[in-house]
């Protein structure tokens, strides 16, 4: 039996880039043979919301509980991401950033 995983998009309604950036983190799951983990979406709307998450801006990719893509950046301010893509700054990591990001979690 696989362990059961918690795969989150933590966003804001400002922000456009969360809903590819679930379709991103569905297909990077699927890739890792766990097609059965369901991609919840939370929207924040409050810094006191913020607060209480892995949160690091809109969208924040989060599995069990833990940001995919740590940074120094967490914040409880409710703003759009930056993530650094093999083509550039970009508002979602690529596919294979998410697979790689999922390996690394596993492995530890």
């Amino acid at each position: 039996m696989m362990d059961a995983m918690r795969a989150t998009v933590l966003h804001i309604d400002d922000c456009p880039n969360w809903v590819q950036a679930g379709e991103r983190f569905e297909a990077a799951l699927r890739a890792e043979g766990r097609g059965d983990v369901t991609v919840e979406y939370r929207l924040l709307s409050t810094t006191a919301e913020a607060a209480q998450t892995a949160f690091a801006g809109s969208p924040t990719l989060v599995l069990d509980d833990e940001d995919l893509f740590p940074s120094a950046g967490r914040t409880a301010e409710l703003a759009c991401r930056i993530y650094r893509t093999p083509s550039g700054l970009a508002g979602i990591p690529t596919t294979a950033q998410i697979v790689d990001a999922i390996d690394r979690r596993r492995q530890q």
